[in-house]
């Protein structure tokens, strides 16, 4: 999924083992840019800055598992972008047993986080206005990000499905409180652009979401 409009330019890698959604999100005016949930260190996402003149801002993870910031590392020894992720997921940085990623055999550390993400924060990338939302559940900091009629949910809501629970810091009337509370307060027609999978509407998801019934 690649999004080139008048105001951004979007790009949609699939990286690692797990097949993560990393996406690159940038201001066609100002060049400034973010990249969410960096898998693994990718070449393919250096070419996209490069290619594009672009300014790497910040690199947010929407949570801490291994599949998510395996890229981390690699990106912040190229860029002076910021680091940011929610406090209650910091520790998942460099513990690669609280981020599971030991036991896959793929060992993930990254570096610690440059700023901590808030609850209704707002961070400016370019003229793009995003907004942090806390979506707990998952993860105790997981995350979702809204800007421009879309949502990057992360592992929060997926197409016709939603995060795993069963995980250490999971919890399910928790996750489904983040959803029904936090993400379907929105207008249904906004795009929701999840950690893994083909994108969704909040309308569909609504209408056909096993889990929302």
């Amino acid at each position: 999924m690649n999004r080139d409009r008048e105001d951004f330019l979007l790009k949609r890698l699939v990286l690692g083992p797990l097949a993560t959604n990393c996406y690159l999100l940038s201001c066609t005016k100002t060049k400034e840019a973010v990249i969410i949930d960096p898998a693994e260190a990718s070449t393919a996402l250096l070419d996209i800055i490069d290619d594009n003149v672009l300014h790497l801002k910040y690199i947010i993870n929407t949570h801490g598992h291994g599949d998510h910031i395996g890229g981390n590392k690699f990106l912040k020894e190229k860029y002076s972008a910021k680091l940011m992720i929610h406090k209650l997921d910091e520790d998942m940085l460099i513990d690669d047993k609280k981020n599971f990623s030991f036991y896959t055999g793929i060992p993930v550390q990254s570096p610690l986080p440059d700023e901590y993400l808030e609850d209704g924060m707002g961070l400016r990338v370019g003229l793009l206005d995003l907004s942090i939302i806390h979506t707990p559940g998952h993860s105790p900091g997981g995350v979702s990000i809204k800007v421009d009629g879309m949502i990057f949910t992360g592992d929060t809501l997926f197409k016709g499905g939603i995060g795993r629970t069963d995980l250490p810091g999971g919890s399910l009337p928790v996750l489904m409180n983040s959803i029904k509370e936090k993400l379907f307060i929105f207008d249904s027609s906004y795009e929701i652009l999840p950690g893994h999978g083909p994108a969704t509407t909040l309308k569909q998801e609504l209408e056909d979401n096993p889990w929302l019934k």
